[in-house]
C-alpha cells in the first residue's frame, strides 16, 4: 500500500509539472520574447490590378439610342403622275413617258426579260415610287427583277414604258407584241378605254 501511494505521489507531481510546462509554453507564445521584436500586423492588402485594362463604362441604354436616332425618311423614287390622252387620263412617269401594263402578268412578278424589256423597258426606282397629280400613292408598289433591281408597280401590276415613243406620247396602248397585249393604265390602276 505503502508502494502505491508513492506512486500515485509521483504520478500527481508529475501531472502538476507537465502542466506548469504546458502553461508557460501557451504564456510564452501570447508574449514576445525580449531579445526579438514583436511582429507587427500586416496591413490589408488590395488585390492586384492590372494596368493594361481600362477602366470599363457601361454601354448606353437601347432604349436611349433607339430614341435618339432619329429614323431615316425613306428616298424619293420614280414619280408616277396622271395627264390626259386620247384614251382618257392615263399614267405617265415624271419625264411624261406613257405607262404600260402587260397582260401576261397575271400577278406582280415580271416575264418581260431579254429582247421584250429592251423593246418594253421596265419602269425602275432606286427609292420609294412617289404618286402626283391624280396617281394613287396606295396603288404604287415595287417588284424585283432577276438583276436584283426594283421594278416599278401600280395596282398590282408592273410598270413599262415603251422604248420608241417619245415624251407625253400614247401610241401603243392595245397593241400585240411577245405574246400578250399592251394597255395604257388608268389612275384606278385597270387598263384605259379604246
Amino acid at each position: 500500500m505503502v508502494a502505491t501511494v508513492g506512486c500515485m505521489k509521483r504520478l500527481l507531481v508529475g501531472l502538476a509539472a507537465s502542466a506548469g510546462l504546458l502553461v508557460g509554453c501557451a504564456a510564452a507564445a501570447e508574449t514576445p520574447l525580449a531579445d526579438q521584436p514583436a511582429e507587427q500586423p500586416s496591413p490589408p492588402t488590395a488585390a492586384p490590378t492590372s494596368r493594361s485594362t481600362p477602366p470599363t463604362s457601361s454601354p448606353p441604354s437601347t432604349a436611349l439610342a433607339t430614341a435618339e436616332v432619329p429614323t431615316p425618311e425613306p428616298v424619293p423614287g420614280t414619280t408616277i403622275t396622271t395627264a390626259a390622252s386620247e384614251f382618257g387620263e392615263v399614267l405617265f412617269d415624271g419625264a411624261g413617258q406613257a405607262i404600260y401594263l402587260f397582260d401576261q402578268e397575271e400577278t406582280g412578278t415580271p416575264v418581260c426579260y431579254d429582247e421584250c424589256a429592251v423593246a418594253w423597258p421596265p419602269v425602275l426606282t432606286d427609292g420609294t415610287p412617289v404618286a402626283a397629280d391624280g396617281a394613287d400613292p396606295a396603288a404604287l408598289g415595287t417588284t424585283p427583277r432577276t438583276d436584283g433591281s426594283m421594278q416599278v408597280t401600280y395596282g398590282g401590276h408592273p410598270l413599262y414604258s415603251y422604248a420608241h415613243e417619245g415624251p407625253n406620247e400614247v401610241r401603243c396602248h392595245n397593241v400585240r407584241g411577245f405574246d400578250g397585249l399592251w394597255f395604257a393604265i388608268s389612275p384606278a390602276g385597270e387598263s384605259a378605254p379604246f
